[in-house]
């Protein structure tokens, strides 16, 4: 739209008279934009605003009518914009070629100007209606995804009162796998696998890490000791606890689902590198890569909160702990990510600290 409200038509045509015609036909409605070859026409749908609708001549030396559409359906920008083809050709080929490209329409030489205005009018309308449809849906969608998100960070959160008497830590590892994965993409081991969707889907998994401790008695949550045997064996049935929690909602949504990666995720998270972990003993590459990331933000976030049977440690102790588990523990190559993104990971840490002592044992070291 021009600033005064006006749609903005772009007429191309290598014959100047068809050009005087058309502007004439439309220059009291829409404000008329003109362009005398295929180049010149592409760079004006190039510019913000791009025109709203375009007639194009079919038949134009150097880049045709048929290529220029062809273009502009090829670009995201551009391919919503209604073409509607100028011609004098009436054959049902050279039709059936330019709706195959992606043309709304057809307009007949000579010019009948109630018939173009009408044409220029009903895709204009068309592609208002559109437009309002698309916005609409797109505000559907942000409204699901944000009440979505919502319901899976209390859920998560609901397993963390249990436990800690604090949520922070379900916000602080979904912050620190979000850091770990951007920055693991960047690795052409890992490119083509964290794309933006499971990097998402990953953030959102890690507040569900934990839901198995919804099964797991309070006496076992809160002792404020070491606990004996029996209970530690308890303790580590949260693991696969989480994951049945998660089966229903995974059979019903699909193994694409992010619930999947979620239920891997609770599963897998005190797996070790070395193959000394629990529930399955998984050694290596054999943990997913969700469990792989869950077990450096998980142990990293323990060691710097306070808990009933612990005080929080610094951010410093912290990061030697884990660099002491490099290759046993923890996978070397995400270790070392983490080493390389720790100040991201103490800020993060910081910016979500329950208490007061967490975050002066997260205050960088002065010299």
């Amino acid at each position: 739209m021009a600033a005064d409200g006006r749609p903005r038509v772009l007429i191309v045509d290598d014959t100047p008279e068809n050009l005087h015609i058309l502007n004439g036909i439309l220059k009291d409605d829409y404000v008329v934009l003109a362009a005398v070859n295929g180049e010149k026409a592409l760079a004006l749908t190039g510019r913000d605003p791009p025109p709203d609708i375009v007639l194009l001549d079919v038949m134009m030396p150097g880049t045709d009518g048929y290529e220029v559409c062809r273009r502009l359906k090829a670009d995201q920008r551009t391919s919503a914009i209604p073409v509607l083809f100028v011609t004098a050709l009436a054959s049902e080929e050279s039709e059936a070629k330019g709706l195959a490209l992606g043309a709304a329409d057809y307009i007949t030489k000579p010019f009948k100007p109630d018939l173009v205005k009408a044409r220029v009018q009903n895709h204009l309308q068309l592609k208002m209606y559109r437009d309002h449809l698309e916005h609409l849906v797109q505000e559907r969608t942000s409204e699901l995804e944000a009440t979505r998100d919502v319901a899976i960070e209390t859920l998560g959160s609901i397993s963390e009162f249990r436990d800690t008497d604090t949520g922070g830590h379900v916000r602080r590892t979904m912050r620190y796998i979000r850091i770990l994965a951007e920055r693991l993409q960047r690795q052409p081991k890992y490119a083509d696998e964290l794309d933006a969707r499971v990097i998402d889907s990953l953030s959102r998994s890690a507040a569900l890490h934990d839901i198995g401790k919804v099964g797991i008695p309070d006496g076992i949550l809160h002792k404020p000791a070491r606990l004996d045997p029996d209970e530690m064996a308890e303790m580590k049935e949260h693991t696969t606890k989480g994951w049945l929690a998660l089966n229903y909602g995974t059979e019903r949504l699909g193994p694409d689902s992010f619930l999947h990666m979620a239920q891997e995720m609770a599963l897998s998270h005190h797996e070790r590198w070395d193959g000394k972990g629990y529930p399955k003993g998984l050694k290596g590459e054999e943990i997913p890569l969700s469990g792989r990331l869950m077990a450096i933000a998980d142990v990293y976030d323990a060691l710097i909160s306070h808990r009933v049977y612990k005080p929080s440690l610094s951010h410093a102790t912290a990061v030697g702990m884990l660099y002491e588990g490099r290759g046993t523990a923890f996978d070397p190559e995400i270790l070392d990510v983490f080493l390389e993104m720790q100040e991201s990971f103490r800020l993060a840490a910081l910016e979500f600290a329950d208490t007061d002592e967490e975050r002066a044992n997260l205050q960088p070291i002065t010299t």
